[in-house]
């Protein structure tokens, strides 16, 4: 879901504890707000046992069989629950909201008894381990509006679209709303295998939900049922419907890999400025599906469509195969199109790793600049890390499995700041073929599923074979980002650097291990941008024959870290001396390169060569006698290492620079 929206000047108000906070909806932040207009510290309304009550089945299918329409929030109807027992029990808990009424619960079609205290209803089942049930729950009533449930209040919410002068019902259950609407477990690791959602509306209206319209029936009084059904597994939060006067504005989208063309349905308001304000917007649908099918791996649930419903609440929402979104901007859109792979196909396994919905999602927005809009891209990321520096202190990671919802969608560590230390960690890996694979092999993995951020960096290292246990250290579980100071001095064509950095807090992470560019200008010659291992808070390198250089012109001139700068000094005294075991036998010309250099070795006879990027990776194995000629123009851009053994077993090394 996006933590806000776009529409700059757009603005909603939440009443939590009789307190009026206003929510600006600022240029880049994404999720509806409503997400975080809850204040849960562990269960809207179960205790720990009750919530282990819940663990005793397992949920394989819900179906919603409800009537609503546009102009209130009333909703009326019935919920099957289909579940089998984990074990032996006598009864199973499911939630509703207090006040809305149960008339009857049958179990295997039969009258069933149950209790209710506040809102854990709790139904006689007399199940064995293994043994399938359904529970069949006849309800009804008014969900609450964040005035009389001030913990919640959003689930669903009859609300009037001032812009387009629609009124619209629509759900918004992330992350623990669902219960004031409709009977159901709110367990993040309880997928169910499918679910349908059968609507009776206003014959004015459609109502929009998950996966294919089967059936749309005229039942000639007035209304009409829209059946809905969604073949692939699904989180509780992510059922949704939404009910206005909208029109269906379908379009078609071909990522490579799919079997046929994937349907797109719309249904907007039946206003027809909205097509003159949105029509290429929505249309740009297709371009951001084909991209991150390319990307992430193809769109998962192609079997069935993707879509919207519009609704005002204040930014997007990520409901499974139709989102709910107040308007199309692109990085709206793109964000919950993200959640699809991130979040939807893969879900969070506990709130404590959000990151793997929100950082993920926020990043795709910045995919989507990067391969169609790319002179938007460096703004994005900047604005990225500005947030996540506007304080000083704080994890991605949330250290405890909290439901406060205002921790749990803070915009600038989950989404911000998760989305920075993704983009961290593309340049950590340093080859983009491995980073992409390592999230397709994380979307495969995990399909239906649900998984931590453990398994996020899982993927990516066995993708890519870099370490990134000191990244995940640093950068998701620690807090703060590092300050750079750089002083250096050339001494004939030679260049000594020094890298200091200090940490924002003395309480917060001390040291920040990972890659940083710095662009150099050159007299007479064009700039160049060298790639440093920085391991501790001060870091000294030699980089012999760089020649000419005239000034420092930028510390990570590409946005891949979250950091300051402080002071640049150029200090005509400064010299860094190689130590004894780096002094190389070994002559590399010309060095920075542009792909091709020679490299010379002193020692006679046959010699072996093996090159090294900077996580330590063998690119490059040859065997030569005095001297060889060598080509990386088809590697990336930074520092090589070089080692050179003779046939006398002497062992020499170099360090080579890749323009």
């Amino acid at each position: 879901m996006n933590n806000s929206y776009k529409d700059s000047m757009t603005k909603i108000y939440s009443i939590l504890f009789f307190c009026c906070f206003l929510i600006y909806v600022s240029a880049q932040e994404e999720c509806s707000k409503l997400k975080s207009a809850h204040k849960h510290e562990k269960s809207s309304t179960l205790n720990i046992a009750q919530i282990a009550e819940t663990e005793k089945y397992d949920v394989h299918f819900y179906s919603l069989d409800v009537s609503l329409d546009n102009l209130s929030s009333f909703i009326t109807g019935t919920v099957k629950i289909h579940a089998s027992a984990k074990e032996n029990i006598d009864s199973a808990l499911f939630e509703l909201y207090q006040t809305m009424s149960i008339t009857a619960i049958r179990v295997n079609g039969s009258s069933a008894v149950f209790t209710r205290n506040v809102s854990a209803v709790s139904v006689f089942v007399d199940q064995l381990i293994n043994e399938s049930f359904i529970i069949e729950i006849d309800y009804n009533g008014t969900p609450p509006t964040s005035g009389t449930n001030p913990m919640g209040g959003s689930g669903l919410t009859n609300i009037l679209d001032n812009t387009y002068n629609a009124h619209v019902t629509a759900s918004l259950s992330e992350p623990f709303s669902a219960y004031e609407w409709w009977p159901c477990k709110q367990s993040l690791t309880d997928k169910a295998d499918s679910c349908e959602v059968k609507m009776t509306v206003p014959t004015i209206c459609k109502g929009g939900s998950n996966g294919l319209l089967e059936n749309v029936i005229d039942l000639g009084n007035g209304t009409t049922r829209y059946e809905w059904k969604h073949r692939k597994s699904i989180d509780y939060y992510l059922i949704s419907v939404a009910v206005a006067e909208y029109i269906d504005y379908s379009i078609f989208t071909n990522p490579i890999g799919a079997p046929s063309p994937i349907l797109i349905q719309n249904y907007i308001y039946n206003n027809p400025q909205v097509l003159l304000d949105w029509q290429s917007n929505i249309d740009a649908t297709s371009d951001y599906i084909e991209l991150f099918s390319t990307l992430y791996g193809l769109y998962p649930f192609y079997k069935e469509k993707y879509g919207h419903c519009m609704a005002p609440i204040g930014g997007g929402m990520e409901h499974q195969t139709m989102t709910t979104q107040v308007h199309f901007n692109k990085n709206l859109t793109a964000h919950e199109l993200g959640h699809q792979w991130f979040g939807d196909n893969v879900t969070c396994g506990s709130w404590a790793d959000i990151w793997v919905n929100e950082g993920f999602a926020t990043y795709s927005q910045y995919m989507m600049l990067e391969n169609l809009y790319p002179s938007e891209r460096v703004g994005q990321m900047q604005q990225y890390h500005d947030a996540a520096m506007q304080y000083l202190d704080g994890s991605v990671y949330i250290p405890i499995d909290t439901l406060n919802a205002n921790r749990i969608f803070d915009y600038r560590l989950t989404y911000a700041k998760g989305a920075a230390i993704i983009n961290t960690m593309r340049f950590m890996i340093n080859n983009d073929a491995n980073f992409f694979q390592g999230l397709k092999d994380y979307q495969t993995n995990f399909a239906g599923k649900t998984a931590t951020g453990l398994d996020v960096k899982a993927s990516l290292e066995n993708a890519s074979g870099v370490d990134l246990t000191k990244c995940f250290e640093e950068w998701y579980y620690g807090e703060g980002f590092p300050t750079y100071n750089l002083r250096w001095n050339e001494i004939g064509k030679d260049l000594s650097l020094e890298i200091t950095q200090y940490p924002s807090g003395a309480f917060l992470t001390q040291v920040f291990t990972n890659p940083l560019e710095i662009t150099f200008s050159r007299i007479n010659d064009t700039d160049t941008t060298i790639r440093f291992e920085v391991n501790a808070k001060i870091n000294n390198y030699l980089i012999s024959n760089i020649g000419n250089i005239s000034n420092v012109t930028s510390i990570d001139p590409n946005n891949w870290i979250i950091n300051k700068s402080d002071t640049v000094i150029h200090d005509s005294s400064f010299e860094v001396f190689p130590s004894p075991n780096n002094l190389p036998a070994i002559e590399l010309t010309p060095n920075p390169t542009d792909g091709q250099f020679m490299l010379v070795a002193q020692s006679p006879g046959n010699h072996s060569l093996k090159m090294v990027d900077s996580n330590g990776k063998i690119v490059m194995e040859k065997s030569f006698g005095k001297e060889i000629d060598l080509d990386i123009s088809q590697l990336a851009q930074g520092m090589y290492v070089v080692f050179v053994v003779s046939e006398f077993g002497t062992k020499d090394s170099a360090k080579i620079i890749k323009k």
